[in-house]
């Protein structure tokens, strides 16, 4: 992918020198400036969404090797997601403030020393830290990449190649993370799945300074009083749902996480709405179709995050895949985000978004139903591999038209508020979508082995039931895009 992304960041680069009036041999210049720029981003891009599903596809040999419970294993998830989802916003705005490049580095360099702490983690509690401080890491650089994207390329054809090409290196390196981390946790063991962001960390931490230009600085102050209360609220949100899955509704503490999160966020929309900086300007959703975006962005991960948390456990203990095989098992879903990200792009231009976050949705919701038909005696072909090619697509449909319909038209001192924004949607979505579907998982598997099912049916009852709770999910989704976006002809009036 960087050979590929370096000729289209360097045929981009060169509309934009070109267009400026410079020279060939300065625009010769400055196109590959931007194609290796474009591509130390693309490889901190690539980290990130590797660490996520490498993680996911070790995550039975995590359990096995340190003893987790089926709710507690989540949070080796939920940690980093809640972490990088909370602190996302504050990030951006420091970026904003610091300078976009330094948060890139310093970020990264929290990032990889953390993985390197997750690999030597020998208990469920230092596995978890190590996950958090990878999220706060991830919290200091990610909003950069998009923010620092949206600065290098102009608006138009440029940006939105640069835009596609980010998108796609999400899709692929979720597939190497599947594949690789099944190799590492196979041949080595599931330690190296952190070990394996040390290099990539050094390499972007090192180069990023020397090929990619800063961002323009905005004066102004850090919101820590957002950045706590939403944090902190949104934690004890997921708490309150993990909690449920191991504890039961009734219990006090439980209650006690919902009632404290319902204070802390209604406190950070307060907040937001009296500071003069807020880490969430709410400009952001002054725009009918960016506002749902942001709202459908929330939605989407909600419904996904528990095809890898669930699948690839399925596919190994019900199944029994080893974790290469498991890995090898995503590549429809890997190669569908590939293609699909060529050609969404060019079916937003010509459809609008409003169709194609459409059929992204309803054909996410119609994947999980068939993943919800798994049973003990599933083929992985054709049922598995169908499900995974109708998901696949629709969530590439969904990224990338949500993608172009908050960033593609975004005005510059906006950009890093905005991707902070988008992907916090994503991680905070994803968190909290996950906690429920744990929820569900464990009280249905649990009612299941009460009635005296073996434990293997009785887990996969409960995968069923999660499964197809996502697929609700996802309908709400296209809810959305049914009743609340409008198409251009509709936004021109």
């Amino acid at each position: 992918m960087s050979a590929e992304s370096g000729m289209i960041a360097a045929e981009d680069a060169s509309a934009v020198g070109v267009g400026r009036g410079l020279a060939p041999e300065a625009a010769g210049t400055a196109s590959w400036r931007l194609a290796l720029g474009l591509s130390v981003l693309l490889a901190w891009q690539l980290m990130v969404v590797l660490d996520g599903t490498i993680v996911n596809i070790a995550l039975a040999h995590i359990r096995e090797s340190l003893g987790f419970s089926a709710a507690g294993l989540s949070w080796v998830v939920n940690g980093y997601a809640l972490a990088f989802g909370g602190l996302l916003l504050l990030g951006s705005r420091a970026g904003d403030i610091f300078g976009r490049r330094r948060a890139l580095v310093v970020g990264v360099i929290v990032f990889t020393i953390a993985s390197a702490l997750g690999g030597f983690a020998g208990s469920p509690e230092m596995l978890i830290l190590a996950r958090v401080l990878q999220g706060v890491g991830a919290a200091i650089a990610a909003p950069s990449t998009l923010s620092l994207i949206v600065t290098n390329f102009e608006a138009g054809a440029p940006r939105d190649r640069a835009l596609s090409l980010f998108s796609s290196v999400s899709g692929v390196g979720a597939s190497i993370g599947l594949i690789v981390g099944g190799m590492l946790t196979s041949w080595l063991s599931w330690h190296w799945v952190f070990f394996v962001n040390v290099p990539i960390g050094i390499a972007v931490a090192l180069l990023a300074p020397r090929v990619v230009k800063e961002a323009p600085r905005m004066p102004g102050r850090l919101d820590l009083g957002g950045a706590i209360t939403s944090t902190i609220g949104v934690t004890a949100l997921v708490y309150g749902f993990i909690r449920a899955a191991e504890e039961g509704w009734s219990d006090s503490l439980t209650i006690g996480s919902f009632a404290a999160a319902i204070i802390l966020l209604v406190s950070f929309a307060l907040i937001e709405r009296r500071v003069s900086q807020p880490i969430m300007p709410f400009r952001l959703f002054d725009e009918r179709n960016r506002a749902l975006a942001f709202l459908a962005m929330l939605v989407v991960p909600s419904a996904l995050f528990g095809v890898f948390f669930f699948l690839t456990q399925y596919l190994q203990t019900v199944l029994g895949m080893s974790a290469v095989e498991s890995g090898f098992a995503f590549l429809p879903f890997s190669t569908t985000i590939v293609i699909g990200a060529r050609v969404v792009p060019g079916a937003v231009r010509r459809f609008g978004a409003r169709y194609v976050v459409m059929y992204g949705a309803a054909a996410i919701a119609a994947g999980l139903a068939l993943f919800s038909q798994l049973d003990q005696d599933t083929a992985y072909v054709p049922l598995v591999m169908v499900a995974m090619l109708i998901g696949a697509s629709g969530a590439v449909a969904n990224f990338v038209a949500l993608n172009l319909t908050i960033m593609g038209r975004i005005a510059p001192q906006d950009s890093g508020a905005a991707s902070g924004l988008m992907q916090t949607a994503q991680q905070i979505g994803g968190a909290i979508g996950l906690a429920i579907l744990v929820t569900v998982f464990s009280t249905v598997s649990r009612n299941s082995a009460l009635a005296g099912h073996d434990p293997l049916t009785a887990m996969v009852d409960g995968m069923q039931r999660g499964f197809l709770t996502a697929a609700v999910l996802a309908l709400g989704v296209l809810a959305i895009a049914i009743f609340g976006l409008r198409s251009p002809q509709r936004n021109a009036e």
